[in-house]
C-alpha cells in the first residue's frame, strides 16, 4: 500500500455515529462504511482503530475499487492547503462520490452474500424437514 492515501471521516448518521474507511491508490477509491453506536471519544476512536484498524484495512480492499473524478495532483500553496484542510475538517460528514459510490457496491455485494447464506440455510433446513418426514412414514410402515 505504498503511495496509497487512508482516510477516515467520523459523522452522524441518523441516530448512529458511523465512519468510513478511505483507500485512494492509482485514481481509485476503495471504502468501508462501519457503525460506532454513540458518539466516541478520541480516546474510544484511538482504541477502536487499535483493535480493528487492520480488519477494516481488509474489507475496504477487498470492497470493489471505483475510479475518483478529479484533477491531477499539482503542488498546492502551503496556506491554501491549510485553507482546504480546514475547509475538509468543517465538512467532515460529506463523502465524495467516488466512496459513496464504492460503499454502495461493498453494501450490495454483503446484500448479495447473506442472501446466498439465507437461500442455502433455507435449503438446508428444507432438506431435513424432508428427511425427518421419510424417516417418520418408514416408522409408521415398520409399525403396520
Amino acid at each position: 500500500m505504498e503511495g496509497d492515501v487512508v482516510t477516515m471521516s467520523v459523522y452522524l448518521d441518523g441516530p448512529f455515529w458511523v465512519g468510513v474507511l478511505e483507500i485512494v491508490e492509482d485514481g481509485t477509491v476503495r471504502a468501508t462504511r462501519f457503525t460506532l453506536g454513540s458518539e466516541p471519544t478520541d480516546p474510544e476512536l484511538y482504541e477502536f482503530l487499535r483493535r480493528n484498524g487492520v480488519a477494516l484495512l481488509e474489507r475496504a480492499a477487498a470492497s470493489p475499487p471505483v475510479p475518483s473524478e478529479g484533477r491531477e495532483r499539482r503542488r498546492v500553496n502551503p496556506k491554501r492547503a491549510a485553507k482546504l484542510a480546514a475547509r475538509a475538517a468543517a465538512e467532515v460528514s460529506r463523502r465524495s462520490t467516488a466512496s459513496q459510490e464504492a460503499l454502495r457496491l461493498e453494501l450490495e455485494s454483503r446484500k448479495a452474500e447473506a442472501a446466498d447464506d439465507r437461500r442455502a440455510r433455507r435449503r438446508e433446513a428444507a432438506e431435513h424437514r424432508r428427511e425427518v418426514a421419510r424417516r417418520k412414514r418408514l416408522e409408521r410402515r415398520r409399525d403396520r
